[in-house]
């Protein structure tokens, strides 16, 4: 996506990338019929009106003729009616197919980037995808309704009019015709430029909307550092790039469209002159001309007509080729052809083989480097280490977030490059520091990882995590509303959610990434013994950066520099006086004991900065 092909800079070129549309228009068959067919009703009606109005002009206007003219003006109505109403059908349709098609597109982008790996987010910006899924596909919604009518109607149009032009009078059609490659050619090349400014204002706007979005999520942060000035002057500075930009595209078009409307009707002017002379000679009647005059309006028209929705179809392109990269780009994390089942019952083993990895954005600094460790079924593993360390690289490749680029990761003794992702995730409950909430209420946050959950089973997760009695004092209880990533919530609140959420999952691997962090010292006593019950007869991995945490397990890790440089329990870890040694003398300097330090909140703090 951020590279791109010698394939896609040529289809930039042109309209291919509109074909990635057809598949998805296939689908409705009798929306695109009804389209065609009121469509075709309404071009021939209006064709046949220059053909009731030659007859009437050399038929002449005389008393006698009163009936015939009644019943002229009365077949015109009736020509008008029937127009009228296979317009509003023709609408009906081409809007219709238009909105069902750009669902189906928003539909299909959202399942596919949701299924792209870490290392895509790594490179790529939020931001920058929700405007493709918002803005590209509203041009599309446009293009493939409004539009993709006009354009099929004014071509109907333009070769039906241009066919009854030559009906009417050969030679003045062949006057016509040598002037359509003074029209067409310009346009094209004309077009080539309005679809490179239109890609441009799209990318420019997508620019300005990431930096709005941002800004916005995290309005308090601007706020609280007095950032509003600079927030506002770099977000208008992005907006005037887009409007430059959208400047260009929309002088792109103009200069299309009165070029092919001046060349088109300059011709049509010329032809004319020459075909007032034919009458004056007595080679036309005053009838065929009107006729032929009838026709070269419409042709003039609908061309005119064209090179508007030309410029609209190349916006389109642009869009649809932004939202082709997103549907081109392939998840790096993907099952195998032939997906290795887990065992069941899960076992919850987990098994590191010297592992080496470097992240895709970073792929020069190794975050791992021979990793090799094992944690049985049923063992509480505590990882601790200096940040940067390598501590949470460890879950994100337990989760296949990423692949190991040397040795191999096993769950259950299946290495998991072999199974379907969704199948390890399946069996992995995680409480992350950093904890997601969603735009919604407290219960529908709390089964996040387990859909359709009974409100029991739910209420039953936020006992044990302690959520349950702060829920029930708000206003709506579990129905409450927590707004964008729960901010109504407070820190501590929304660890206890996370938690409780991990607890319905039911998973027989949990991994905690300092789940505690964000309690006060009464809470953090009452979560960790809710923890405590949820880790029995499952596989635990706890990062802890306070080693109050990290007593209870039966293991311990030091990483350093991406190694495991030190194995074993508190006791013997201390014993040997080494970096894990070290680290705990910040938290137990002053002669606190071990199983107190909650009574040293200061010195979590220092420890903070170094476990």
């Amino acid at each position: 996506m951020a590279e791109q092909s010698d394939t896609n800079r040529t289809a930039r070129r042109s309209m291919r990338p509109l074909a990635r549309l057809a598949p998805y228009v296939r689908r409705y068959p009798h929306l695109v019929i009804g389209a065609l067919i009121f469509l075709l009703m309404a071009a021939v009606t209006t064709l046949s009106l220059p053909m009731a109005i030659r007859r009437m002009i050399d038929h002449g206007f005389s008393a006698q003729d009163a009936g015939f003219i009644n019943s002229y003006f009365s077949m015109l109505a009736g020509i008008a009616i029937m127009l009228a109403i296979a317009s509003a059908c023709r609408y009906y349709f081409v809007i219709t197919l238009g909105e069902r098609v750009v669902s189906d597109i928003r539909r299909d982008v959202f399942d596919h980037v949701t299924q792209l790996s870490a290392a895509f987010y790594d490179a790529n910006r939020s931001g920058e995808i929700v405007s493709r899924l918002t803005a590209d596909t509203t041009q599309i919604k446009s293009t493939v309704g409004a539009t993709a009518s006009l354009a099929l109607r004014n071509t109907i149009l333009c070769v039906g009019a241009g066919g009854m032009m030559f009906i009417t009078s050969p030679k003045l059609s062949g006057l016509v015709l040598g002037a359509i490659p003074l029209i067409v050619f310009p346009l094209v090349g004309f077009g080539r430029r309005v679809r490179k400014r239109s890609r441009e204002a799209q990318d420019s706007l997508a620019e300005a909307m990431t930096f709005a979005g941002e800004a916005i999520s995290a309005t308090r942060t601007v706020q609280a550092f007095n950032t509003e000035k600079s927030s506002q002057a770099r977000f208008g500075k992005a907006v005037e790039q887009a409007f430059t930009a959208a400047r260009k595209s929309i002088l792109a078009r103009s200069i299309l469209t009165g070029f092919a409307i001046a060349m088109a009707f300059g011709s049509i002017v010329a032809v004319l002159w020459y075909g007032a002379q034919s009458v004056l000679s007595g080679e036309l009647s005053p009838g065929t001309l009107g006729q032929f005059l009838l026709y070269s309006v419409f042709a003039a028209g609908s061309l005119g007509a064209l090179s508007e929705v030309w410029g609209e179809l190349s916006q389109a392109a642009g869009a649809a080729e932004r939202l082709s990269e997103l549907l081109d780009e392939v998840p790096e994390i993907r099952a195998p052809a032939s997906p290795k089942p887990l065992p069941m019952p899960a076992l919850g083993d987990i098994r590191f083989e010297d592992v080496h990895f470097s992240y895709p954005a970073r792929p020069d600094t190794s975050a791992l480097t021979g990793t090799s460790f094992h944690v049985r079924p049923g063992e509480t593993i505590a990882v601790v280490g200096a940040s940067g360390a390598g501590k949470s690289t460890l879950f994100s490749l337990i989760l296949r977030f990423y692949d190991t680029t040397s040795g191999s990761v096993l769950i259950d003794h299946v290495d998991i490059r072999d199974a379907d992702p969704a199948e390890v995730r399946a069996r992995i409950a995680l409480v992350p520091q950093d904890v997601t909430i969603f735009a919604g209420s407290v219960g529908s946050n709390i089964a996040f990882g387990r859909p359709g959950a009974s409100q029991a089973d739910i209420e039953a997760a936020a006992v044990a995590a302690q959520a349950h009695d702060f829920i029930l004092a708000l206003d709506k209880g579990y129905e409450t509303p927590v707004g964008e990533r729960g901010i109504t919530l407070s820190g501590g609140q929304r660890q206890r959610v996370a938690i409780a959420r991990a607890i319905l999952r039911d998973a027989p691997i949990l991994l905690l990434d300092e789940a505690t962090s964000a309690l006060d010292a009464e809470n953090e006593k009452l979560v960790q013994k809710a923890l405590e019950g949820l880790m029995q007869n499952r596989t635990t991995i706890v990062i802890a950066h306070r080693l109050a945490t990290v007593l209870r397990a039966d293991r311990i890790l030091v990483m350093d520099k991406g190694q495991i440089v030190e194995e074993g329990t508190h006791a013997e870890l201390v014993s040997r006086g080494g970096l894990y040694a070290r680290l705990a003398r910040l938290q137990f300097e002053h002669g606190a004991e071990a199983l107190s330090l909650e009574a040293r909140p200061g010195s979590e703090r220092l420890a903070d900065e170094h476990v």
